[in-house]
């Protein structure tokens, strides 16, 4: 295998951005009608990148051995359709290794049920779109210490909204940053705006057992 080159590792990820919104769009249209078949097919077209995809964050090794990623399955029970509550402006500057300093905008607040309520983020400069990490009560026993993405539009993980244009927030598709695989990324990470007392024990699980909660 040839080393990587600036040119080709742009292209992988590139590659692999196109194809992450290609599986949201197959789940966007699913889960309309079956959304436990939707997460399947995420499930399913998630392991085949991880597995195979030259810009996987899993390392050569971890790949030799990779049987597909810990996801618990599908509870319909954290599945949610919420209006976005407008809330006072408020900055988010995240310093990262490979980015700098990424810049995010409050633009609202979402409530999920008895769970509780998360801050929605806007990426702030080229790109934009909307962010919102999720740490919940298992973080560093069961789920990443740092937390996970719920939606990141930026890089195609979009779950849409319903058809009277609510939000669609559903945790069984929290998944792990990068950072989670590869400690060369630097994630930005749930801040505690993001962060539910309570356990969300669907999506996808921690990859090692014992990650320590990061604030």
């Amino acid at each position: 295998m040839h080393a990587a080159t600036p040119l080709s590792a742009a292209l992988d990820v590139t590659d692999w951005r196109r194809r992450t919104s290609q599986t949201y769009a197959e789940v966007r249209a699913l889960a309309v009608e079956d959304p436990a078949a939707a997460h399947a097919v995420w499930v399913q077209q998630r392991d085949e990148l991880f597995a195979f995809h030259p810009a996987s964050p899993l390392s050569p090794d971890a790949r030799a051995d990779f049987a597909g990623l810990d996801v618990a399955p599908y509870d319909p029970r954290f599945r949610f359709e919420v209006g976005v509550e407008p809330a006072g402006p408020q900055r988010l500057d995240v310093a990262t290794g490979t980015d700098g300093v990424v810049g995010f905008d409050r633009v609202g607040t979402v409530v999920l049920g008895d769970l509780g309520r998360l801050t929605l983020w806007s990426l702030r400069g080229y790109g934009g779109g909307l962010f919102l990490p999720v740490r919940d009560a298992l973080a560093g026993h069961g789920t990443f210490g740092g937390g996970r993405y719920v939606l990141d539009t930026v890089k195609g993980a979009d779950l849409g909204c319903d058809r009277v244009g609510r939000l669609v927030v559903d945790l069984n598709f929290a998944y792990n940053p990068s950072c989670a695989y590869d400690p060369t990324w630097a994630c930005p990470l749930a801040t505690r705006a993001n962060t539910l007392a309570a356990p969300v024990p669907v999506g996808e699980r921690t990859p090692e057992p014992g990650d320590a909660p990061v604030d």
